[in-house]
């Protein structure tokens, strides 16, 4: 059994090093929540180790995964209190060893990789770094529809990656030299790797991010649509998370796509804000797919003005549709506007 002063350490791990995620998990059940803090810092013990590039061979960084991989199986005892906990959880909810394999191997690969040539030679390196956490928040779930979650998931887990990339291209060149662009997306639009090496922002480089924005949030759309699939008490959890990457697109695309001369982040008062929309929204209607629509900033082609909430950039109508037209409806409507209006 997992110990409170596992959980505790991995919490800690979560609530320094990846905050966006550690608001998303606050709200999830404790049945998950604390398992998903030991899966967190297992991402980030196996991270920090490729991380260490400076200070560390390669060869000592190959030797360190292999030997977290064989402590996350179970085959080597450890005494790194994140692995112990992670080892014990993998066996308790049946994470399948092909997971944590193809993990630990993109992190592997990144030691070696800082180049992508094409879209699909990054999303095989993202299966591993991004879907497999997903499929393994499925088992922690204990998802009972799991044949039918893991699709979404995956895609869910590849769109927040990719929104991480789009957001850290100068703070991946910077501290890692690596551009996670592909190769074939900067070519497309006549930019060069060295004008990203520079920092040198122009409309072409603008382009090519659209382009990418535009990838992800096609995955968004596909993995919000598995969290119906999802335990019931799950599904706020995760539709919240993705309302929250994917407003870094806003971030970006409010610097014009320049990632190139900044990072954007998002501000505490921002997550609260969409922390307290998106609940407000789902006491409404707890629809994971008519509540991303309203409240997160991805595009979906077939939307119109109405389908829209006061908080975005386009203009809403017909909220009455969405809360109805009773006096319980125009008071929440009511409510929202003036929460809206108060950012």
């Amino acid at each position: 059994m997992v110990e409170q002063a596992q959980i505790r350490q991995s919490k800690s791990i979560q609530r320094r090093t990846g905050k966006t995620f550690h608001l998303a998990t606050r709200v999830l059940p404790e049945r998950v929540r604390h398992a998903t803090y030991v899966l967190y810092a297992f991402f980030r013990v196996a991270d920090e180790v490729v991380d260490a590039a400076d200070t560390a061979p390669p060869d000592e960084q190959r030797r360190r995964l292999e030997e977290l991989r064989r402590q996350a199986l179970g085959e080597e005892e450890t005494d790194d209190p994140v692995l112990d906990a992670f080892a014990e959880l993998r066996a308790a909810h049946d994470i399948p060893d092909e997971d944590v394999n193809v993990f630990v191997d993109a992190m592997l690969a990144d030691i070696d990789t800082d180049r992508y040539e094409t879209y699909e030679e990054l999303e095989a390196y993202m299966d591993g770094s991004a879907a497999a956490v997903g499929r393994m928040m499925t088992q922690i779930m204990e998802t009972p529809r799991a044949a039918e979650a893991v699709p979404h998931a995956t895609a869910l887990g590849v769109a927040f990656q990719l929104s991480n990339f789009l957001r850290d291209v100068r703070e991946d060149v910077v501290e890692r030299d690596r551009i996670y662009l592909p190769r074939e997306t900067l070519r497309k639009h006549d930019v060069t790797e060295e004008q990203v090496l520079n920092f040198e922002y122009d409309e072409r480089f603008r382009a090519a991010m659209d382009e990418e924005l535009r990838r992800a949030e096609a995955l968004y759309r596909e993995g919000v649509e598995g969290i119906q699939y999802l335990p019931e008490d799950c599904q706020f959890a995760v539709l919240l998370a993705a309302v929250l990457y994917a407003d870094h697109h806003r971030e970006i695309r409010k610097h014009d796509c320049d990632v190139l001369s900044t990072t954007p982040s998002l501000s505490t008062a921002r997550k609260l804000y969409l922390l307290g929309k998106t609940r407000l929204y789902w006491a409404v209607k707890d629809d994971p797919v008519a509540v991303f629509r309203r409240v997160s900033i991805v595009p979906y082609p077939e939307d119109s003005d109405t389908t829209r909430d006061p908080g975005h950039s386009e203009p809403s109508h017909g909220r009455t549709t969405w809360f109805g037209a009773g006096r319980v409806g125009g008071r929440v409507s009511g409510w929202l506007q003036s929460f809206t209006r108060s950012k």
